[in-house]
Parts: structure tokens; sequence; C-alpha cells
């Protein structure tokens, strides 16, 4: 039998990607995210929103390049650039058919997509020829406000979880609590067990000093 621990973190993984199925137009070649290292001077909201919003974006879109250039100066902006390709280029996109699901694209090969940075290495560029770019800027912006004008300047298709998937999502929330309640009560277990070998110590300590007083 899998252990439950890793069961566990199996299904909070499966449930955080498909809790909100996110799925980009085929209009949208790239995203570009430029933000600081560490959270402060406005740079929480843009950090949490990589860590929390981007993972689902790029589940669902595999196809879609997401570029991440991180710097250590806080001082400097935070965005979020989209590009999109023009209508001549959008048009020979393949379309999903009305009335159904919009279908994930294809992967593009990982040799064929842009490297991300940590040192400033991959500033956000130029829109190329057929491209152009609108942009978010994210400094001193929740990761939800981030999540809410993406949506809107992208006209993404978030989709609703299916039966199943929110019975799973309820099992995540029950394994959660019963995680907690467990850690509860293994802590004081220990904490209960490193009381008493204290005690025990402190004992066989007094009874030597006794011991030696004696002799």
């Amino acid at each position: 039998m899998v252990n439950p621990g890793k069961r566990m973190n199996i299904l909070k993984t499966k449930v955080a990607l498909t809790r909100k199925r996110t799925i980009l137009p085929p209009e949208i070649s790239r995203l570009h995210m430029d933000f600081a290292l560490r959270w402060n001077d406005g740079h929480m909201g843009p950090r949490k929103f990589w860590k929390t919003c981007l993972p689902r974006l790029k589940f669902w879109n595999p196809a879609v390049p997401m570029i991440i250039n991180r710097s250590s100066n806080n001082a400097g902006p935070a965005t979020l650039s989209i590009y999109f390709r023009q209508a001549a280029a959008a048009a020979a996109a393949p379309t999903t058919p009305a009335g159904s699901a919009p279908k994930v694209n294809f992967v593009t090969p990982l040799a064929q997509q842009p490297h991300s940075s940590t040192t400033n290495e991959c500033p956000a560029p130029l829109p190329e020829e057929g491209e152009r770019v609108v942009t978010i800027e994210m400094k001193h912006q929740h990761s939800d406000a981030i999540l809410q004008e993406f949506l809107q300047k992208t006209g993404a298709t978030v989709l609703q979880p299916s039966p199943d998937e929110l019975n799973e999502m309820r099992q995540a929330e029950d394994l959660k609590d019963r995680a907690a309640i467990d850690r509860s009560i293994m802590k004081k277990y220990i904490d209960d067990k490193r009381a008493e070998e204290r005690l025990l110590a402190r004992a066989r300590e007094e009874a030597e000093a006794i011991r030696l007083a004696n002799q």
C-alpha cells in the first residue's frame, strides 16, 4: 500500500491543478513575468501569482511558453507581459468548434522553448512581427487582483470542476483536517515523552548526588 503521506501529496497536487482549469485562447503566443527574487517592496503579489497561478496555467496550456525573469532589484518594476498573435496569425491557429469545451494545445518541444532566469538575463522581448503585447503592472497588487486582470485581458476560459473533481477536493480537505489532528496528537505524545525523560534524568542525577554525599 502506498504511503498515506505520499497519497495525500499527490492528491493535493492534482486538486490544486484542477481547481481552476484555465484555457488560454489560441491567439496568445507566450507569457513573460518580470519581478524580484524577494517579496519586499511590492513583489509579494507577483511572487504568489507565480507560485500558485502560473503552474495551473502551464498545466492546461503546455504549448504556451511562459518565461520568468527575476532579479535582485526590488526597486524595479514587476510586470506580466502577454503576447498576442495578430489577426492573420491567429486565424491560422486551430479553433475550437462552437459549443464544445476548449482543448489543450499541443506541447512545444522543450528545446524550442525560451529559458527563464534568476539573474535578470531574460527581460521581456519586443513583440515579433505578427505579435502585439499587453502588460499588467503587478507591483503592490494582490495575486487575486493580478489573476482577475489577467483573465480579463486574455479572455481565458475558466472551466468548472467536474463532480468527481469536487469529490476529490472534499477528500483532500478531509485528509488535511485529519492530518492536522494527527500532528497535534503526535506532538502531545512527543512532548509528554520528553518531559518524562527529563524527570527521569533529574531523578537519576539527584540519586547519584545523594549516593556521592553518603560515601
